[in-house]
């Protein structure tokens, strides 16, 4: 009976063991045993269960499961931990034939409850085991966990395990914390120190190839679902731009000049940085590791591969073309956007006036537009100017573009702490063409380690929001350009033919004529006026305060000084000619890098270091579009209808003006269409232009309390804006962050709050009441 105990604990089936488990008496089958004695063979029962369906599932995970951290930890219980019950077991069976008196009594009788005893502790243990077990490979039928579960997700799950009571339990869990943490640290090795992603198991690293990618470049993007718990955001950040420039060094080494060597001089030190991590690893100690690497590296080949300079450049193109920095690019673009559009529309009547109604814009239209924009933008540059590098690398660079492949597809998600938030999913791509346009860029190797295309696609995407509010600014500011709208054009007659009773007639006819469109006119001027106030005050608010006030900010600091004799930055849009003393200025002056605490004498933290320049430009774009309320839904949803709405309006009133002249001409000098009916087309625009006129009007309204509701919503929080430039990404739970440690980081700017652009609104609408021009008709929004 013991040899078959002994036998059945080892794993082997057991019909003694099995009758024992019955819940049924087995007095039949072993008449011999006593009640006492069947219920300590319950236990021995338990655990030979426990050893045989141990066995069984570890080896399936072994042989088939797809984490390379799953299999090693399955084959650490095996080797390690079922090899010491199973040393146990023959320990045991070693004292009894060597007739122990630990084991043997009197008569070379043995003891049941002696055996019980001894491998009593074992039974908590390999509980706990197959909770493991269980847990890498699920029994049941769980649709999330088909294919068992991740190599982080039984890190975090063995690490939660060091929290127990047990100091047995406690030695089992860092031991397979230390086997699932080394075979992670192999993947990491890879990845940290060749740029390649690890040869086994790479389905369930934290980095994976883009299989979406419609560029020349592999490109590489962060699953947090992948990454553990210990693993701070900006370290995962830091390990992702490590690999990815690893991995461009390498695949541009044959073709590129000036990146031919890897520094391979330093891979021994960066080995003994992750060699001297010891399981359970710190979080701490894994970022001050992958700092010393990422600037080692940043230091040795990045500064050569990515210099500042050309970061600079870069960041530039996108704030002077994408934010519209140079404010003639805007009005150039707006110009010929119309232009191609009213063409569009007199071709498609026939040479008869154009419809209201939109038209669907090829891509040659749009590709013309922007053509037409550059040979304008080229044709403004005086002789003596020196060439404008800017401009020759935004025509090189920037495309518009009917086409959203590039932009639809799916995008390198940000990581970390410089995620950026999510936008309103309003659009504003169609307002410059009736069909939805983007403006995109191009980014060469290997500015692409510095901008991704989830980075161009948020510029793309406020580039049609800043645009959409000036295009109304400049369409509305059109309409008092129109001298026929405005008063009697053209003169009317004077003597000698005044003076006779035609001519009297026809005068007085006139005045009358215009008198009754004078007052037709007015609450349309008005109106017009009030939304141009309104428009412009958010748009320079936007421009001068946001815009131009963050980037001069990410630009002092990436110079690493602060202007201390500037004078106050406009909140009116740049220029060209403007702008020449600022580009002449963008040279950085020199690092003043920061020394890094560390173990050994390592790098030094400074601002000419790329992957934190990358980590300072994603939050000041986050900054940007959060103050610019592109996240805020009820804004953008009322700003868009607004939008809209003054669209129409200008459109209906420039179609008033055609037909009012093609009246007047029918009516003064006998020209006459006989298939037009002007007079009734007269009342009909009159009576959409009543309707839009309230559209607008109620726009306005609508806007300025949206505005008012951001500014109680954010009364208590200063601009409303989180002041943690180190906020992670949703739902990574406790998870630290070391990145407000770092020195140097890059905090950006705080905008003034929504009261003072509020504060400008009411104080035209007060001046407007005391009859002042400014804004008419505005006073009576608040």
């Amino acid at each position: 009976m013991l040899h078959e105990i002994l036998l059945s604990l080892s794993g082997q089936p057991s019909p003694l063991f099995a009758t024992a488990g019955k819940e049924t008496s087995s007095q039949d089958d072993f008449p011999l045993l006593s009640p006492p004695e069947k219920a300590l063979l319950g236990s021995i029962a338990h655990l030979s269960q426990l050893h045989a369906q141990l066995r069984e599932r570890t080896s399936q995970i072994s042989s088939s499961h797809v984490s390379v951290i799953c299999r090693s930890v399955s084959t650490t219980i095996v080797t390690v931990h079922l090899g010491e019950f199973q040393k146990k077991i023959l320990e045991v069976e070693k004292a009894i034939l060597s007739e122990d008196s630990l084991y043997v009594g009197g008569y070379g009788i043995v003891p049941l409850s002696t055996i019980v005893r001894k491998f009593a502790p074992w039974t908590r243990r390999l509980e706990w085991l197959r909770e493991v077990v269980q847990f890498i490979y699920p029994q049941s039928k769980d649709p999330r966990r088909l294919h068992g579960c991740t190599g982080a997700a039984l890190i975090d799950y063995l690490r939660a395990g060091l929290q127990t009571g047990y100091a047995d339990i406690k030695d089992m869990a860092v031991q397979l914390v230390t086997a699932a943490e080394t075979a992670w640290m192999k993947q990491l090795s890879m990845w940290l120190l060749y740029g390649n992603l690890p040869m086994y198991g790479k389905e369930d690293f934290f980095v994976q190839e883009d299989i979406n990618t419609e560029e020349d470049d592999i490109q590489f993007n962060m699953h947090i679902d992948l990454l553990p718990k210990f693993v701070a955001e900006q370290t995962a950040g830091s390990i992702l731009f490590i690999g990815k420039s690893l991995n461009h060094i390498r695949s541009k080494r044959k073709t590129s000049v000036g990146i031919s060597t890897a520094p391979v001089t330093l891979y021994q030190e960066h080995i003994e940085q992750l060699a001297g991590l010891k399981s359970p690893i710190s979080s701490s100690k894994l970022t001050t590791a992958v700092d010393w690497i990422r600037l080692s590296l940043s230091q040795s080949t990045l500064s050569k591969l990515l210099p500042v300079p050309k970061i600079l450049e870069t960041l530039t193109l996108l704030h002077d073309f994408f934010l519209l920095g140079r404010g003639e690019f805007a009005v150039a673009l707006v110009s010929h956007a119309d232009k191609r559009i009213e063409e569009s529309r007199r071709r498609a009547a026939g040479g008869r006036t154009p419809a209201l109604d939109g038209l669907i814009i090829k891509e040659g239209d749009v590709m013309t537009s922007l053509a037409h924009t550059w040979a304008e933008l080229f044709s403004i540059q005086k002789e003596e100017d020196p060439a404008d590098e800017e401009l020759e690398l935004a025509r090189e660079l920037l495309r518009l573009s009917i086409s959203d492949r590039k932009i639809g597809r799916a995008m390198t998600p940000s990581h970390g702490s410089s995620a950026v938030p999510e936008i309103s999913r309003v659009s504003f791509e169609d307002i410059l063409f009736p069909t939805p346009t983007y403006l995109t860029a191009q980014i060469r190797a290997p500015l692409d380690l510095f901008l991704s295309s989830s980075d161009i696609a948020t510029y793309s995407k406020i580039h049609s929001y800043l645009l959409g509010i000036r295009r109304a600014q400049i369409r509305l500011g059109d309409l008092w350009k129109r001298t026929s709208l405005r008063r009697n054009y053209p003169t009317p007659w004077g003597p000698p033919r005044s003076n006779k009773p035609f001519g009297q007639n026809r005068l007085k006819a006139s005045r009358e004529r215009d008198n009754i469109r004078t007052k037709q006119m007015r609450p349309i001027w008005a109106t017009a006026s009030a939304c141009l106030f309104v428009l412009s005050e958010v748009g320079s608010f936007f421009q001068g305060e946001v815009v131009h006030e963050s980037w001069q900010h990410l630009r002092e600091w990436i110079q690493g000084s602060r202007s201390s004799t500037g004078s106050a930055p406009s909140s009116r849009p740049g220029t060209a000619g403007s702008m020449k003393a600022q580009r002449q200025s963008r040279v950085p002056s020199p690092d003043r890098a920061s020394s890094r605490p560390t173990s050994q004498a390592g790098p030094t933290m400074g601002r000419n270091d790329p992957e934190a320049l990358t980590t300072a430009h994603r939050r000041h774009l986050s900054m940007v579009i959060q103050s610019l309320f592109l996240t805020d839904v009820p804004f953008t949803s009322v700003l868009r209808a607004l939008l809209t709405s003054v669209d129409r309006f200008v459109a209906l009133v420039i179609r008033l003006e055609t037909i009012q002249r093609n009246m007047d001409l029918e009516t003064d000098e006998g020209v006459v269409d006989a298939l037009v009916d002007y007079a009734q087309e007269e009342r009909e625009i009159w009576n959409e232009l009543q309707a839009t006129h309230g559209d607008v009007t109620s726009g306005i309204e609508d806007l300025v309390a949206s505005l008012r509701d951001i500014d109680d919503r954010r009364s208590g929080e200063g601009p409303g804006l989180s002041t943690n430039p180190a906020h992670g990404l949703a739902g990574r739970g406790n998870r630290p962050d070391t990145d407000t440690g770092l020195i140097g980081h890059y905090v950006p700017r705080q905008p003034a709050g929504v009261d003072r652009l509020l504060m400008k609104l009411d104080f035209g609408s007060l001046r407007s009441a005391g009859g002042m021009a400014i804004a008419p008709g505005l006073a009576n929004l608040h």
